[in-house]
């Protein structure tokens, strides 16, 4: 793993200048996001919160070439979102699994590098790989109807690595599991960061996990969707569940509210 000091100077994989999207309605335009300014560096793990409907998700999109800003530039490795996602820049784990229900867990996992030309000997090596990774060995023969809600996000995670893409997008993936699996995944997520270094962008709704899991964290207003702060994490990179004990994930826990609160303030 990286230290630090070398992601710091690392040079932005996900850069926003003055980016702004406005949806066109039957009531009319709505502003989803305004003035986003961000730049994500290699190896970082950023989570976006904020209220519902403040464009976390769509920011994200905007990133993965799924909406279309407005105004302003967003470039993703360099090049437009467009020509990352020709060139597989990223791998995107939504909300749901989304898993095929008729294909098996490794089938699932398949169809990703089967979609991309890779041979079959390719493709059970990258899923046999990304399986164990995640946990999930010896579960690739079995199909999502036999697996926990857990397992299966976790199998989610496995066919976005699949294809070994640099960046991680993953909108709000635990968002809707109990409190003792997510805690449990929010291990193995960060985990899996520190074996794959990947950049993760990662959307939630809620504190803790955002501090546990975050290299920083951007707090973003009710819509319009603003970034009323960005703050970075002074906790180690190694992090028992039990930091969410100590005093400096408190404070930055505290200061997360203040951002959520005064954003809706200035709202």
């Amino acid at each position: 793993m990286k230290d630090a000091k070398t992601t710091q100077t690392a040079a932005p994989v996900i850069e926003a200048q003055g980016l702004n999207l406005t949806f066109e309605t039957a009531d009319g335009p709505v502003q989803a996001l305004k003035d986003i300014d961000l730049s994500i560096r290699k190896g970082e793990f950023v989570s976006f919160i904020g209220p519902s409907g403040c464009g976390k998700t769509t920011f994200l999109r905007v990133v993965a070439d799924l909406e279309h800003p407005t105004s302003g530039t967003i470039t993703v490795n360099g090049m437009s979102p467009e020509a990352a996602r020709r060139a597989r820049a990223y791998g995107y784990v939504f909300q749901a699994a989304g898993l095929y229900p008729w294909r098996t867990i490794e089938g699932n996992i398949r169809l990703p590098l089967e979609i991309m030309g890779y041979s079959r000997a390719e493709q059970a090596e990258r899923a046999r790989r990304v399986l164990d990774l995640v946990d999930l060995g010896g579960f690739g023969r079995k199909f999502p109807w036999q697996l926990s809600g857990g397992m299966q996000q976790r199998a989610s995670i496995a066919r976005a690595l699949a294809f070994d893409a640099d960046i991680l997008l993953m909108d709000e993936p635990f968002g809707a599991l109990d409190e003792i699996v997510r805690d449990r995944l929010n291990e193995e997520l960060l985990r899996l960061w520190h074996r794959t270094e990947k950049t993760i962008g990662f959307v939630t709704h809620s504190i803790p996990e955002a501090v546990y899991l975050s290299t920083r964290i951007v707090v973003m207003s009710p819509r319009p969707g603003r970034i009323t702060d960005v703050i970075e994490s002074p906790l180690p990179r190694e992090r028992p569940l039990d930091i969410r004990d100590t005093p400096e994930f408190i404070e930055v826990a505290h200061r997360v509210r203040e951002g959520l609160r005064a954003g809706h303030v200035d709202d």
